[in-house]
């Protein structure tokens, strides 16, 4: 069996459960018991991760609500754009050394009327991560898409992870990313 490894914040912890299920007797299924934080971090992890939990076949990955969150008095995202593409160039530089194939998850939305974070900043954010991928032949799951299309229903109260439904989904469009290279 092919092994699998989910890489990325707390969004990733939501699904990741409904994943294993799902891919159970197709692929092993890894992900870091601790959340991948912001792009800085899953740097920081992404090697020691890789010598615990086994070379991967394949990686399913994002980073980027950490990264822009925006804690008052701040008024920038935390991790400037030019940095926040550095940083997930860097770790796709490291993912790729292992061979396995790759998909980059977009980053996903928020409610429009949410003070810590904006779609628009996350939009332009998930566009140069789009355009990074794509001039390195990476796969991009929009998971972005996925919420935006009822994000009464997948986002939960807290308005930033994901509710029941939201998790079912995303795992379902997480499932069917990595079945392809399977």
């Amino acid at each position: 069996m092919k092994k699998v490894l989910l890489l990325g914040d707390s969004i990733r912890m939501g699904y990741e459960p409904l994943v294993r299920a799902q891919l159970a007797g197709e692929a092993e299924v890894v992900a870091p018991a601790e959340n991948g934080r912001f792009a800085k971090h899953t740097l920081w992890g992404v090697n020691l991760w890789i010598k615990e939990l086994g070379k991967p076949d394949i990686v399913h990955w994002n980073n980027g609500l950490w990264d822009l969150h925006h804690e008052a008095p701040m008024i920038e995202a935390l991790t400037p754009l030019d940095e926040y593409i550095h940083t997930i160039a860097r770790i796709l530089n490291e993912l790729q050394r292992t061979r396995a194939s790759i998909i980059f998850a977009t980053t996903t939305p928020v409610p429009y009327d949410e003070t810590n974070r904006s779609n628009a900043e996350i939009d332009l954010y998930n566009a140069a991560a789009v355009q990074l991928m794509s001039r390195h032949g990476v796969e991009v799951n929009d998971l972005n898409a996925i919420v935006k299309q009822d994000m009464a229903g997948c986002l939960c109260p807290d308005r930033l992870h994901m509710s029941e439904l939201g998790n079912a989904r995303l795992a379902e469009r997480v499932t069917a990313a990595i079945r392809h290279y399977l």
